[in-house]
């Protein structure tokens, strides 16, 4: 298997449904950080997640998959909140 740095830029996918073997989450240098007294279960986070990795159990909201999650933000942004505080944070990976 050939490493990243190895790839051309666009190559072909040669196995659908082959992301599951890819974990993509040692990319990012931030990560999301859910702060469950803010969610309000509207499930924004999920909805606009591009890499599928907000959790949904029962119809609420779970916690990141942070296998997948690239730290792209996105899901903090979206996010409403109680009052206006985000239930989503970006903290620095590794800290």
């Amino acid at each position: 298997m050939k490493k990243w740095n190895e790839l051309v830029p666009g190559a072909v996918v040669l196995e659908a449904g082959s992301s599951l073997k890819f974990k993509t989450g040692s990319w990012r240098a931030f990560r999301p950080v859910w702060k469950e007294d803010n969610c309000i279960q509207c499930l924004k986070c999920w909805m606009f997640c591009p890499d599928m990795s907000v959790t949904v159990n029962d119809g609420k909201r779970g916690d990141f998959n942070y296998d997948y999650c690239k730290g792209c933000g996105i899901c903090a942004l979206e996010c409403p909140g109680k009052k206006g505080n985000t239930a989503i944070v970006m903290e620095e990976e590794g800290k």
